[in-house]
């Protein structure tokens, strides 16, 4: 059966995915059943598609690489110009890709996108943090109420199932504590520092390698990952917390000094995020600690994340790999849409 999809956003995150989607057409087919067909994308900056019939991938990749996709060819019954809501509520998608612009402090126009979506009786499926760090609960209610599925794995650690992975894997534990590493950008750079550079060195590299935004900020003081504790909490541990409940401290203040008295005292600095359970409640922070070698965590490293749950009957778990890029976060998007046709979502 055929899975319609319409695409909020198209940079590298969707560019990723419809890239896996062209290439893996024939395999998804024959080894899952599974036949996803893009039938809309729209943008802010390069333009909005729509073919009720599906759009060709080869040529919409062509056209997002040029810059516009202005340049994708005319045919019967494409439709162009359309805005988000517009694509959201009237396409034939049966579900909506959000991966529009990531708002830390609003949220918007990621919330209304899905609230539109639901209400239209459309599944949603997003990498975008926004709507599920400020907007969990009421999104998953109202996605109930109208029978459709809230796909969320790809905005904590990119493909990597750090959502997925205790719902299905570790099951039947009581997690007491989660803990990680979640944002590549400063994991970059305090590697970078314990191999000779200053921290001003390290995140001009990490703004040259296209790690780090010209405005580094969410990155560098914490608030990115703030923003994946809150949903960890809400959605892994089941314990409501707000982002301004998360005391968050980011490495900008960590110096050349600092590194070097750790690794004399045989530890390594991390932005480590955690969650704890607290007689019922979530108590939770960011914040660069400095942690022995021993921990699984301090072996982690350049951009790549890690999570470790604290089980009851398993103890301590570790998850690592990637926490972005195109590929990786489009692969996320990939696997919430098979598990929403398999009805596992």
């Amino acid at each position: 059966m055929i899975h319609k999809l319409a695409l909020i956003g198209f940079g590298t995150v969707g560019q990723g995915l419809a890239q896996i989607l062209h290439d893996k057409q024939e395999a998804l087919r024959r080894n899952l059943g599974f036949e996803p067909q893009i039938v809309a994308v729209c943008t802010r900056s390069k333009g909005s598609l729509y073919q009720p019939e599906g759009l060709d991938l080869a040529q919409l990749l062509q056209a997002a690489q040029s810059g516009s996709l202005a340049s994708y060819p005319d045919m019967p019954g494409l439709e162009r110009g359309w805005d988000n809501l517009k694509t959201i509520r009237e396409s034939n998608a049966a579900t909506v890709i959000e991966i529009s612009y990531t708002n830390l402090t609003t949220g918007q126009p990621a919330i209304d996108h899905c609230r539109a979506a639901f209400e239209n009786g459309k599944n949603v499926v997003t990498a975008n943090k926004g709507p599920v760090a400020l907007a969990y609960h009421e999104l998953l209610a109202l996605a109930a109420e109208n029978g459709v599925r809230f796909g969320i794995e790809g905005t904590v650690m990119s493909g990597t199932p750090a959502l997925r992975l205790p719902g299905v894997a570790l099951a039947g534990n009581e997690l007491s504590e989660v803990r990680g590493i979640f944002n590549g950008t400063t994991n970059y750079i305090l590697t970078k520092m314990e191999e000779g550079l200053s921290y001003a060195a390290a995140l001009q590299q990490a703004q040259e390698l296209g790690y780090a935004e010209a405005d580094p900020t969410a990155d560098v003081e914490g608030h990115d990952a703030a923003s994946k504790v809150v949903i960890l909490a809400n959605v892994v541990m089941d314990v409501p917390l707000s982002r301004a409940e998360v005391s968050c401290r980011g490495i900008s203040h960590l110096t050349s000094a600092d590194i070097q008295q750790a690794k004399a005292e045989g530890k390594r600095w991390k932005l480590i995020g955690r969650v704890k359970k607290e007689g019922g409640r979530a108590v939770a922070s960011v914040q660069p600690e400095a942690i022995p070698l021993t921990d699984p965590l301090a072996g982690v490293m350049g951009a790549t994340n890690a999570i470790t749950y604290v089980c009851d009957l398993l103890g301590p778990i570790t998850l690592i790999g990637a926490g972005a890029g195109g590929v990786q976060t489009g692969f996320a998007l990939l696997i919430d849409l098979i598990n929403i046709g398999r009805g596992n979502l």
